[in-house]
């Protein structure tokens, strides 16, 4: 058993997220960014919290020393939190560099965060937002959250980190088979919020990637 928290609990991803770990018999200590989501969430997770397995808590991914104070004592942290009130290129940055500083003085050694299609490279080398007909509307965001995956990527911190996100997108009506794979990004892929929090889950109880941004996708029923 371990202890994992999720911030951005309020969220599907998050949310899914903490159903898996509790599944799997972690502790999870649940981050939502404000009193009204407190509120929100508390139904949510009032089954998942019987027990005592679930500690719901507010707190700013952004601010360091509340990451740290939060995370103290746990094994790992997984992050899907996303402000849309705050420009994504602000946003992003500011969250990884909170979470670099205030887990690594938490002691938290694993990071499994959302990382974002649009940036992937196609098959072709090619990242996704730059293939023909993609949709342009939302370029801004694209790049603010692939600006948070490198600040990542450019720390010297200890701290152990995985950026994991749907090849393409969700799948929203999808529900847990428990089988995934990795992938390249493709605007077709899809894959659904359970399998997405197995994924994520199996990268913090053993590890195999690391310092990276990687794509994963349903594997279809008629494979292997």
């Amino acid at each position: 058993m371990s202890d994992i928290i999720v911030f951005g609990a309020a969220g599907r991803v998050g949310r899914a997220a903490a159903k898996e770990a509790r599944r799997r018999g972690h502790r999870v200590t649940a981050v939502v960014l404000d009193a009204a989501e407190y509120s929100a969430a508390a139904a949510e997770y009032g089954e998942l919290a019987a027990g005592g397995g679930v500690l719901l808590a507010i707190g700013d991914v952004t601010d360091a020393d509340a990451v740290a104070r939060l995370a103290a004592g746990h094994d790992a942290a997984i992050n899907t939190a996303a402000d849309l009130s705050t420009p994504a290129d602000v946003f992003f940055p500011a969250a990884a560099r909170g979470l670099l500083d205030g887990l690594t003085r938490a002691g938290v050694k694993r990071l499994v965060t959302v990382g974002l299609a649009s940036v992937l490279e196609t098959a072709s080398g090619v990242p996704l937002m730059d293939t023909p007909g993609y949709p342009q509307e939302y370029r801004a965001f694209f790049m603010g959250h692939g600006a948070g995956t490198d600040v990542l990527r450019a720390a010297t911190t200890s701290l152990d980190w995985l950026a994991l996100g749907p090849a393409g997108d969700f799948d929203y009506e999808g529900g847990r088979t428990g089988q995934y794979r990795t992938a390249p990004a493709d605007a077709d892929s899809r894959i659904s919020h359970a399998d997405f929090a197995v994924a994520m889950l199996d990268e913090i109880d053993t590890p195999k990637h690391h310092r990276t941004h990687l794509g994963i996708e349903a594997i279809p029923t008629n494979q292997d």
